[in-house]
């Protein structure tokens, strides 16, 4: 096998045995879920202390990216994104959330660089939920893919909070 065909895949991605357009909303979501994956992949290596957890989610990545596949080739079952992983997140968030004052504002992302990376993947999640909730509105996209997404992203940022409150920064608001 190759990593190229000499041929060029004419604008298509290969699912199964199925040919899809990249344009797919489908396929662009996979896209989007693929680049969030790659980036936690960077940022559990800057940030250690969270490299387990975020290994974790990183397989709740590829479980939604199964699901999200599944609408196109349905051969196989794929893998179900359970409940507790969505409870995981929610008390990951409560636990931060008692332990720092949560701003009443926006917060300018860069105080320092942890929280810098954190914000930045908030971002992409963002990116990623809002090509799911296309998708579900057309497909029969499970539901608890997106009220994980939401409360991925809400982690990300709270991650974000804790990491300039532990270093005993102020963050930064907009002055407008």
């Amino acid at each position: 096998m190759y990593l190229f065909s000499r041929k060029g895949d004419r604008g298509k991605s290969v699912i199964g045995n199925k040919k899809i357009s990249k344009d797919n909303l489908v396929i662009d979501l996979l896209g989007e879920l693929d680049e969030l994956n790659s980036l936690i992949g960077i940022v559990k290596n800057y940030i250690k202390k969270y490299y387990k957890k975020f290994t974790n989610i990183q397989n709740d990545i590829f479980i939604i990216q199964a699901n999200v596949a599944n609408l196109i080739y349905s051969k196989f079952a794929p893998p179900k994104l359970t409940k507790n992983k969505i409870e995981f997140l929610e008390i990951e968030i409560s636990k931060i959330e008692n332990k720092i004052k949560l701003p009443t504002s926006f917060v300018i992302p860069g105080k320092e660089i942890n929280s810098s990376w954190l914000h930045y993947l908030r971002t992409v999640v963002r990116r990623a939920e809002r090509k799911a909730v296309r998708v579900s509105k057309k497909r029969n996209l499970m539901p608890e893919i997106l009220i994980y997404l939401n409360r991925l992203s809400s982690y990300f940022y709270a991650l974000a909070l804790k990491e300039v409150c532990q270093k005993k920064l102020k963050e930064d608001n907009p002055t407008y």
